[in-house]
């Protein structure tokens, strides 16, 4: 990982714009945030079988089901720092609002970070299209950030065939393919996460990710983001190691923004996407 000075003025020089202004250039505080959703999932009891009917599958009362999550983080912090990392800000009130919309308070984690999770309610929405604001307010600061035209959801073709399931080899490798943007639309940052599951829809650890974990790489990622808009994605073997397993494959579409308010670090990373879902049982 890059060193914390290093990487912010690189940051920096990729986002500055021509007519930049300096105040964001030189602000010492730092925002981190993701808005991410995924559908709900159904999955048929033959995704546990080895088998392949033929048909596909039809939703019934056996069904697996994985309901639909929102999920929204932030972290907040200043670029002095120690040791290559932001000092995280603490004592924040964080909230999360579509434009023209009602906000949501994150609950505060710690060490900078807030951070609030739903399942079925309607108190976090992910709505395609709007513009999110990610709002902190500190000792009467108040430092802004914003993600506009959030995308609707890209469904990859190969995740979704006739039967419903897609069956691999233990150890195989699977390409993703990503249909191309529309016209005049840049392509979005492109996360995949594959994850085993227990026949009970218990989730394990990832097999696979590329979703970055620390703020300085959000920060790199939306300073560098070409790796992450490739037309292809090959998951590698090592992604489906155990055989007779089912696999959770989710692929975030994510467009990115960046801080608003002129205190905020121009480099501030904040990214909102939808899911698509799909299905991996190995032989």
């Amino acid at each position: 990982m890059h060193r914390l000075p290093l990487l912010f003025t690189a940051a920096a020089c990729c986002l500055l714009p021509l007519g930049c202004d300096l105040d964001k250039l030189t602000a010492d505080t730092v925002m981190v945030g993701t808005l991410l959703t995924t559908p709900e999932v159904r999955i048929s009891p033959v995704a546990f079988l080895n088998v392949d009917t033929g048909t596909p599958p039809q939703n019934g009362e056996d069904d697996l089901v994985l309901p639909a999550q929102t999920a929204a983080f932030v972290f907040i912090g200043t670029r002095d720092g120690e040791g290559g990392s932001p000092q995280g800000l603490s004592g924040a009130t964080v909230t999360l609002r579509p434009q023209n919309g009602t906000g949501v308070e994150l609950t505060p984690d710690g060490s900078g970070a807030y951070s609030r999770s739903v399942n079925g309610d309607d108190s976090l929405k992910y709505q395609s299209g709007a513009n999110y604001q990610f709002i902190a307010e500190r000792n009467g600061t108040r430092y802004e950030g914003r993600v506009e035209n959030v995308p609707p959801q890209e469904k990859l073709s190969v995740l979704h065939p006739p039967e419903g399931v897609v069956r691999l080899n233990a150890g195989q490798s699977l390409t993703l393919e990503r249909a191309a943007p529309a016209s005049g639309q840049d392509r979005t940052i492109g996360f995949v996460t594959v994850v085993p599951l227990s026949q009970n829809g218990a989730r394990g650890k990832p097999t696979y990710s590329n979703v970055p974990t620390e703020p300085l790489d959000f920060v790199e990622l939306v300073a560098f983001p070409s790796d992450w808009k490739q037309a292809r994605i090959t998951l590698p073997p090592e992604a489906f190691p155990s055989p007779q397993q089912t696999y959770l494959v989710t692929f975030q579409s994510v467009r990115s923004g960046g801080a608003e308010s002129d205190n905020l670090f121009l480099g501030s990373a904040l990214l909102a996407g939808t899911a698509d879902v799909g299905v991996i049982r190995t032989r």
